[in-house]
């Protein structure tokens, strides 16, 4: 089975969290965190910062190292490593997506999550909801 090395931003502001909506593919339509695959030779951190400077024109800091998502799609198995990032400047500008928006942090799963996403929300659920710590 194929393998993707992927790199995902949970980008907040404070109680909030960005998602992002895939314009293309298989999975057309269903959200995810932006982000993107890794480079030969790039950190997961480096490819987070220039896959949201390419997606989004947005400069982001990478702040916190979340988990590593493994998950098995019917065409490939995906190895994701997530992190909290914050913007520093831009103002998220959709050039790949087909439409993006803040959802709070105790209401994540009003849109239709990509299957390899939902562990980061049940992690982000407990966290800030069950946790309640930023």
């Amino acid at each position: 089975m194929k393998k993707i090395k992927v790199a995902a931003a949970v980008i907040t502001d404070g109680n909030r969290i960005f998602a992002t909506q895939r314009g293309y593919g298989n999975y057309k339509d269903w959200w995810e965190f932006p982000g993107g695959k890794l480079e030969p030779g790039e950190t997961a951190e480096e490819a987070l910062k220039r896959e949201i400077v390419e997606e989004l024109d947005t400069v982001i800091t990478v702040d916190e190292y979340l988990t590593t998502i493994e998950y098995d799609y019917p065409e490939f198995h995906v190895s994701m490593d997530c992190f909290l990032c914050s913007v520093v400047s831009g103002s998220l500008t959709l050039l790949e997506h087909e439409a993006a928006k803040w959802l709070p942090c105790d209401d994540l799963r009003q849109v239709k999550w990509l299957p390899s996403d939902i562990e980061i929300i049940e992690l982000l659920e407990e966290r800030f909801i069950n946790g309640g710590q930023k």
